[in-house]
């Protein structure tokens, strides 16, 4: 398993939730790190930025922006609604257009793109997904997420690329953003009292999570691999309810228990009510694991909220 030294790593998506994590763990590697996004947003300790937007920008101007980069880092995504258009734009339109620019590129650079563990679909509780399980993606969000993985695996494949897909779980621990559901419980605790008890209604599901700095550690191990296996999954292995979750969470608010009132709701209407990856993959070839527990990571998350 051949190593490759630290250079310049340019992370699209760099600002994001899970993007600022690959940043800070790239740049504890010794990497100069250049963080890419739309728009400019709070500062990436580490890492300089450059405001670009991949989904419509020319080929050329993407190469341009990835200059002499020793690894690029697909973190863009977008959960916040079932926009198709919206969805395409940022999974599969933007993904076509940094493939094809890192192509151009006469020094090809290590490109690792996030996936996600939802293009799967849904699985019989108890599955471990490894990943040779054949992806039946449900929503519009794990569609295209599927489609834009496939861009990064063909291209590889064709040898067109260094590339890498990680398919990741999901992501929990410090800036976990309000459109999830952990950031979002974080958010309604912070404004819970005696006035206003917050009535907290949990799906039954039971999901794997792992800490977004775990997986920012296996985007930096995938980066300065060569000729790994071209998809992984990334996750904590275990399946853990949400009612679990929440409780947890509540726990490290130090909100008193009287003061939330619980109830229950449905299996999710969209599949994944069971998600486990099978990491042995990832231990294997990355020589990666996940260190963060899951109680310490939603401890961090309240104390960064």
């Amino acid at each position: 398993m051949g190593g490759r030294p630290a250079g310049h790593a340019v992370v699209i998506g760099g600002t994001g939730f899970l993007g600022r994590h690959i940043c800070t763990a790239l740049a504890a590697r010794g990497h100069d790190v250049t963080a890419v996004a739309r728009k400019p947003a709070e500062p990436v300790p580490g890492a300089r930025f450059l405001s670009l937007d991949a989904a419509s920008a020319p080929i050329g101007e993407i190469a341009e922006a990835l200059g002499s980069a020793d690894v690029v880092v697909n973190a863009a995504g977008d959960i916040g609604a079932d926009d198709e258009e919206r969805m395409t734009a940022e999974h599969v339109l933007l993904v076509d257009r940094l493939v094809r620019a890192v192509a151009t590129l006469s020094r090809r650079p290590r490109l690792v793109h996030l996936g996600t563990v939802h293009e799967y679909g849904p699985v019989p509780d108890g599955t471990a997904i490894a990943e040779d399980h054949p992806p039946s993606p449900v929503g519009v969000y794990a569609r295209t997420k599927l489609a834009g993985s496939r861009i990064v695996l063909d291209a590889a494949d064709a040898g067109d690329v260094d590339g890498c897909v990680l398919r990741v779980t999901n992501g929990c621990g410090p800036g976990a953003p309000t459109g999830g559901f952990l950031g979002r419980l974080a958010a309604q605790l912070r404004t819970t009292s005696e006035e206003a008890p917050l009535t907290l209604t949990v799906v039954d599901d039971q999901r794997d999570f792992v800490d977004v700095r775990d997986i920012a550690e296996a985007v930096a191990l995938g980066a300065g691999v060569r000729e790994t296996r071209p998809l992984i999954n990334i996750g904590s292995g275990t399946a853990t309810s949400m009612r679990e979750l929440a409780g947890i969470l509540v726990s490290a608010s130090g909100v008193p228990p009287h003061l939330v009132r619980k109830g229950r709701a449905p299996v999710h209407s969209k599949g994944g009510a069971w998600t486990q990856a099978d990491i042995r993959l990832a231990r294997s070839v990355l020589g990666w694991s996940p260190r963060v527990p899951l109680k310490q990571s939603l401890h961090d998350l309240w104390a960064a909220s």
